[in-house]
């Protein structure tokens, strides 16, 4: 059993507070997490439930740091379908795999510095960004579009290029989900998955683009709750000691903050609880403790504070790995506070691309799309036409409160244009014969989400195509599936400039088109 020394109890709650990534509700600090951040509480995590505008979101970091000014502020901000900022309206920015489609890493890093200056400006400074998951499994129900591809070495030098934007811009950036998430058909946030791969295999695919990102300078680490047996037949990668201390720390060299995964995702708080979670993952060398997607209250704080503590109190986690864990996030801290000031200087933003107002985002969408046109010959569509939006269930990282789709751009190009939403809950000929009867003599254009994964949709498409040839298909996910329909425009993901850059293409209006 440690000792503690006398006065050492203070040192040892600090300790404990300064390793959680705690979240809360509201647009406006409550008081009890501006108690715990002058209590030693080190981070905060954002999320959409917390952001209204750029200014309010400014005035929220302000607030926060006017308790403490070194405190870290933490978003998940990816760009393209995962976002908190726009979270109402969709995202500014393509994501990673139209970023990885056009492959040009000049590109890449100037739409993360551009994500990162916006970051800054409204005071977030640690970005629980990019995915480095490579997306070796094409039917992966939660990394799809949030990897860059399926190719290894693309991965690996855009997660590089993505990380020097986000971080020249003095944005910390948060390499995931180590050891890689992409060859999994289980969303951790409903059941553990498990990868049986072998350590070569391993080796030259899925750590590529972290041993990439380690050498870049990646500030932090995100662990998945993934079980690898090659490596742990017993716990999963977030739990585990051989992969975040012996593979991450020792074998690969890195040595900045290891932040675990959201503890609260049923990967590992149905199986282990979050403070028995909490404590195995800092015990196993992780240094912050992500929770508050689910669980966003106070009690959610003093467990974990309390569990942590008493675990080292009882000999189960050494007093000197969670000092070490929280000396790591205050080094985070002064490293974040110095970038700041850095990317703040005059000039420092001056590049080509990136600066206040820039189109970059628009400008990387239509490089992304890809158009193919079908047997007949395709008449551009010059009037309103119907819209028929075929959706599957948002997983949770993406969130269903983000509006995705085009059919607000084409109403702005046409005027007049409608939308309807289906899903897979409707036998296909009645779906098929609700579209043609809400279509009439317009105009259809499907859009389509990861069809090669939804069978109901892709039935329903070829019976729709079948019935209207002249349909146009918007494929907004992984683009996986064979070309299909008049004209076929693949988007390479969901954010609202997606839907900007395939409206341009349909309507021929527009720098796009």
């Amino acid at each position: 059993m440690t000792t503690l020394v006398r006065g050492s109890s203070d040192t040892l709650t600090r300790d404990a507070l300064a390793v959680l990534q705690p979240g809360f509700i509201g647009t406006t600090a409550p008081e009890w997490l501006l108690r715990h951040i002058g209590e030693g509480l080190s981070s905060v995590g954002l999320f959409g439930r917390n952001i209204v505008s750029p200014g309010q979101l400014a005035a929220l970091t302000a607030q926060l740091r006017a308790e403490r000014a070194d405190v870290l502020v933490a978003i998940d901000e990816e760009g393209g379908d995962v976002t908190r900022l726009e979270v109402r309206t969709g995202s500014s920015f393509p994501g990673n795999y139209a970023l990885g489609m056009v492959d040009d890493t000049g590109l890449t890093r100037d739409v993360a510095r551009e994500l990162g200056r916006r970051l800054a400006e409204c005071g977030v400074d640690l970005n629980w960004a990019p995915s480095a998951d490579i997306n070796s499994n094409p039917i992966n129900p939660v990394i799809g579009v949030r990897s860059f591809g399926s190719d290894t070495a693309l991965a690996a030098r855009h997660t590089v290029a993505y990380v020097e934007g986000l971080q020249a811009a003095g944005v910390a950036a948060c390499t995931k989900h180590f050891p890689g998430h992409g060859d999994t058909n289980v969303d951790s946030h409903h059941a553990l998955p498990r990868i049986d791969v072998d350590l070569e295999t391993l080796h030259a695919r899925e750590l590529v683009p972290f041993r990439a990102a380690i050498a870049a300078g990646s500030k932090a680490v995100m662990s998945a709750h993934i079980l690898l047996p090659a490596l742990d037949p017993n716990r999963p990668a977030t739990l585990s000691p051989q992969i975040l201390t012996g593979l991450l720390r020792e074998e690969l060299g890195y040595q900045g903050l290891i932040v675990t995964d959201g503890m609260e995702m049923n990967a590992i708080a149905s199986t282990y609880g979050i403070e028995r979670g909490s404590v195995l993952a800092i015990a196993a060398g992780a240094d912050a403790i992500c929770v508050g997607g689910g669980l966003a209250d106070e009690e959610t704080v003093l467990r974990l504070r309390d569990a942590l503590v008493t675990a080292v109190r009882d000999g189960e986690l050494p007093e000197e790995r969670l000092a070490d864990a929280a000396a790591r996030v205050r080094a985070l801290a002064d490293w974040t506070r110095r970038a700041r000031g850095a990317a703040s200087e005059p000039g420092a933003a001056s590049q080509e691309g990136t600066a206040p107002g820039t189109d970059i985002g628009l400008v990387a969408a239509r490089r992304a799309v890809k158009v193919t046109a079908g047997e007949r010959r395709y008449e551009r569509i010059t009037s309103a036409p119907y819209v028929a939006a075929f959706t599957p269930v948002a997983n949770i990282a993406v969130g269903d409160e983000t509006p995705w789709g085009l059919a607000p751009e084409l109403a702005a190009m046409l005027p007049g244009t409608t939308t309807d939403t289906y899903d897979g809950s409707t036998e296909t000929s009645a779906l098929v014969a609700n579209v043609l009867g809400m279509a009439a003599d317009r105009r259809i254009v499907a859009v389509v989400r990861d069809v090669h994964r939804h069978p109901w949709m892709a039935d329903a498409l070829d019976s729709l195509i079948a019935a209207r040839p002249d349909t146009v298909v918007v494929e907004m996910g992984v683009d996986e599936a064979e070309p299909r329909g008049a004209l076929h425009i693949a988007t390479h993901g969901a954010a609202r400039v997606c839907g900007r850059a395939a409206a341009e293409v349909i309507t021929g209006k527009g720098a796009g088109a």
